[in-house]
């Protein structure tokens, strides 16, 4: 264990080998901002005052040159030589219970959502617990750095289930998807994510996704019904692909209670389709008109579709509070 000490008011905490100083933050119930934990947002920067830290990734996109020069570091990537000091805004609202814990977990089952994405299921070894629409660090020995995969179940079941697509030429999905067995044990560190289900909220709710981001959106909507929240609102849900080669059992989410609709968007639909075309931001905005700032929003997907909705939802006058996403890509 390495201690981290933050100025101005020195408060400590450790830092295990191997671990990040952001991750370690969170486990002490630090409330350090982050979004992507994987180096591309940049939420997360810090100043070291004494001491020095290494990044895990030698280039990560959110850190520059200029950030080097002043002595800011990435903390999802920054790994302490030893003790340090450091500087950040602490925000409450990152500190999320429960705190991500690293653990263990046995692969169950791998059952096919689409033709590239696969519902896996795994066994967990100590506390389950997370929050619809966070999301959890997978790692396999052998392959360098967690990957980030959406939680597409509820809590307290003992299990954890991610519905991944195959990424071309990716490590760990293609691990998973040729290799992995029922029994195999991989590790996890979660949960993570603060773009998760408001129970508390009274707006009625939008879901958007495109690809596999299908997956937190799937658990908030499961969330919701648990929580009753449909009882008294309703949830619109869109979700854009590319095909009809892409499309999932609508019954996923449209069986899951009366007051979900799902409207599914293609972007290269073959003649015979019958449903909208182009692009989700497009239809949403389409569909919801000036009524879209009345939503709690929630949306998951490709970079370019994250940039076009945070658009289309502000020029509709939706409030920044009523929107919620992680920028892991």
């Amino acid at each position: 264990m390495v201690e981290i000490s933050l100025a101005p008011d020195g408060t400590v905490f450790e830092c295990a080998e191997g671990d990040t100083i952001l991750r370690a933050a969170l486990r002490a119930g630090l409330g350090m901002a982050y979004s992507c934990n994987v180096g591309s947002c940049g939420n997360c920067r810090f100043e070291v005052i004494e001491g020095s830290v290494t990044h895990l990734r030698e280039d990560p996109p959110a850190w520059s040159e200029r950030d080097l020069k002043r002595n800011r570091f990435l903390g999802c990537q920054a790994s302490p030589n030893g003790p340090c000091k450091i500087k950040f805004r602490a925000d409450p609202k990152f500190a999320v219970m429960p705190h991500p814990t690293r653990r263990s977990g046995r692969l169950v089952s791998a059952v096919p959502i689409t033709h590239d994405i696969t519902e896996f299921t795994f066994e967990m070894s100590g506390n389950d617990m997370f929050h619809p629409g966070q999301y959890a660090l997978i790692s396999v020995e052998g392959i360098a750095g967690g990957r980030p995969y959406s939680f597409s179940n509820l809590p307290g079941t003992g299990q954890w289930q991610f519905q991944i697509r195959r990424v071309p030429g990716g490590a760990l999905t293609g691990h998973l998807f040729d290799a992995a067995q029922p029994g195999d044990t991989l590790d996890f560190d979660g949960p993570y994510g603060t773009a998760y289900l408001d129970t508390e909220c009274p707006r009625d709710i939008v879901l958007m996704a495109g690809g596999s981001g299908l997956s937190p959106m799937v658990s908030i909507a499961r969330g919701a019904v648990a929580a009753g929240l449909l009882e008294d609102r309703k949830m619109h849900i869109f979700y854009g692909c590319r095909t009809q080669a892409d499309l999932f059992d609508p019954a996923l989410l449209t069986g899951l209670h009366p007051a979900i609709t799902l409207t599914t968007v293609l972007s290269e639909p073959d003649p015979a389709w019958t449903g909208p075309g182009g692009f989700v931001h497009d239809i949403v905005r389409d569909a919801m008109g000036e009524g879209l700032k009345d939503h709690e929003i929630y949306f998951a997907g490709p970079a370019v579709m994250s940039a076009a909705i945070q658009k289309m939802a502000h020029e509709a006058g939706t409030p920044m509070r009523q929107l919620h996403f992680d920028e892991f890509y």
